[in-house]
C-alpha cells in the first residue's frame, strides 16, 4: 500500500477511534447551543483538528522538541491519563500523571524496541495514589527500523486503549515516514546543487584568472574590476544557505559571469538582456539559470567564426515570470537532447540541462520542465516559466 492511501487508512481508524472517544464525553455533559452540527460531525471535526495540531512537529522527525510539542494532541487522541514517547535510548517526553514512572521505562521497553512487537505491562507502582497501573507500548517504526516508542498509560488494562494506541502510533509512523521524505528531498537537491557547482568548470575558472591577469599591465582597473566580479560570483555560487534565491540575485550572478566571459573573448560575444523589474522578487531554485546561460554560451561560441549573440529576457506574464535564453550557436539534434533530458546522455553530458529541468519539476510540477526549441546549427531556445508565488518557495 502506498505511504498516501496508508495515511488514508490510519486516519479514517482513527477517526471512528476518536468519534466514540467523544461520543461518550458528549452524552456526560449537557449540549450547550453553542454546539454545532451533529455529535457525529462534532467529534469528527475535533479528531481531525487535534491530529492536524499534531501533524506538524512530527514532520521534523522523532527529537525531543517535536515530541513534547506533538505529545499533548497525541494523549487528547487517546483520552488517556499519561502518555510517554521514547527514542531507542531515553525519553523524550511525558505528558499527563504519573511522571515518575519515567525513571523505569526504557528498562521496560527493551525488548520491544529489539522485537519490534507491541506489549502491554503493569506498572508495578508502589505510590498507592497514583493512577497508572497499566500500559501500553507500541514500536515507531520507518522502513523496518524501530527509531522509538509511544506508551499510553491508564488505571486498568482496557483493550480499546491497546487498539487506540497502536493506531494513533501507525499515524505518527506516516508523520515520521514524510520527515524521512522530506529529509531524502533536501539532501537530493543539495546533491544536484553541488553537481551544479561542480559544472563551474576548472577550465572557466582559469581561463577567466588568465583573462584578469592579461589585464593587469595594460588596464589594472579592469583587472581589478573583473577580480571583483569573480569574486562575487563565485561566492554566491558555492554559498552554504538556502535552496531557492531571488530572479535579481539570478541575474546578477549571470551578469557577473557573462563579464567574465566577455574579457575572455571580447567582441566575439554579444549579449542582450531584457528584464521587467515587476519579475525581480520572483522566487526561484538556486543556480537554475546559470547553467542554462553557461550552456548558451558553449554552444553560441562553438564553431563561431566571427560574432556569437545571446539573448536573456525575463518578462512578466500575469501569474508567472518567463525566462528565454537564446544563443545563435550550432544548436543540437532534438533527438539527441531528448536523450540527455531523459538523463541518456552520460555522466558529462548535459548535466546543467538534465539537472535543472527536474529541480523545475520537483518544486513546481510536471508543468514546469524547460521548453527547448533547437535543430543542428538553427541554434538553441530554452523558455523557463516560473510561478509568481509557489507554498514554501521563498527566496534567501
Amino acid at each position: 500500500m502506498t505511504g498516501p492511501a496508508y495515511a488514508v487508512l490510519v486516519l479514517l481508524v482513527l477517526l471512528l477511534l476518536g468519534v466514540g472517544f467523544l461520543l461518550g464525553r458528549r452524552t456526560a455533559r449537557p449540549v450547550r447551543p453553542s454546539d454545532v452540527g451533529t455529535p457525529v460531525e462534532h467529534a469528527t471535526f475535533e479528531t481531525l483538528h487535534t491530529a492536524s495540531l499534531a501533524a506538524p512537529p512530527l514532520r521534523a522527525g522523532l527529537t525531543e522538541e517535536s515530541a513534547r510539542k506533538s505529545a499533548r494532541r497525541l494523549r487528547s487522541l487517546l483520552g488517556t491519563d499519561a502518555l510517554c514517547l521514547t527514542d531507542r535510548d531515553r525519553v523524550l517526553v511525558w505528558d499527563g500523571e504519573g511522571d515518575h514512572h519515567g525513571r523505569h521505562v526504557m528498562d521496560q521497553v527493551q525488548g520491544l524496541l529489539a522485537s519490534g512487537r507491541d506489549t502491554a505491562f503493569h506498572s508495578d507502582c508502589d505510590n498507592l495514589d497514583c493512577p497508572l497501573r497499566w500500559a501500553v507500548a507500541v514500536p515507531l517504526t520507518v522502513d523496518h527500523r524501530v527509531l522509538g516508542t509511544l506508551i499510553a498509560y491508564a488505571p486498568r488494562e482496557s483493550a480499546v486503549l491497546a487498539r487506540a494506541a497502536g493506531e494513533v502510533a501507525r499515524w505518527v509512523c506516516v508523520q515520521l515516514e514524510l520527515a524521512e521524505l522530506d529529509r531524502s528531498r533536501t539532501q537530493l537537491i543539495e546533491a544536484e546543487i553541488r553537481a551544479l557547482r561542480a559544472q563551474i568548470s576548472p577550465h572557466f575558472i582559469f581561463n577567466s584568472l588568465a583573462a584578469i591577469a592579461s589585464f593587469v599591465r595594460t588596464d589594472p582597473e579592469q583587472a581589478r574590476e573583473l577580480l571583483l566580479e569573480f569574486a562575487d560570483f563565485t561566492r554566491y555560487s558555492f554559498r552554504s544557505h538556502g535552496d531557492f534565491t531571488t530572479l535579481a540575485d539570478e541575474l546578477h550572478s549571470i551578469d557577473q559571469y557573462l563579464a567574465l566571459v566577455r574579457a575572455r573573448f571580447g567582441e566575439r560575444l554579444a549579449v542582450t538582456l531584457q528584464v521587467a523589474p515587476e519579475v525581480l522578487p520572483v522566487a526561484l531554485p538556486f543556480l537554475c539559470l546559470q547553467p542554462l546561460v553557461e550552456n548558451a554560451v558553449k554552444h553560441g561560441l562553438e564553431g563561431a567564426v566571427t560574432r556569437s549573440r545571446i539573448t536573456i529576457s525575463a518578462l512578466d506574464a500575469g501569474s508567472e515570470a518567463e525566462v528565454v535564453i537564446e544563443d545563435d550557436g550550432i544548436g543540437m539534434d532534438p533527438e539527441r537532447l531528448r536523450h540527455i533530458l531523459r538523463g541518456e546522455g552520460g555522466h558529462s553530458t548535459g548535466i546543467g540541462l538534465l539537472n535543472v529541468d527536474e529541480r523545475l519539476r520537483q518544486v513546481y510540477g510536471d508543468d514546469y520542465g524547460l521548453v527547448i526549441e533547437t535543430g543542428i546549427g538553427a541554434g538553441m531556445k530554452i523558455t523557463v516559466r516560473l510561478p509568481k508565488y509557489r507554498a514554501g518557495v521563498h527566496g534567501s
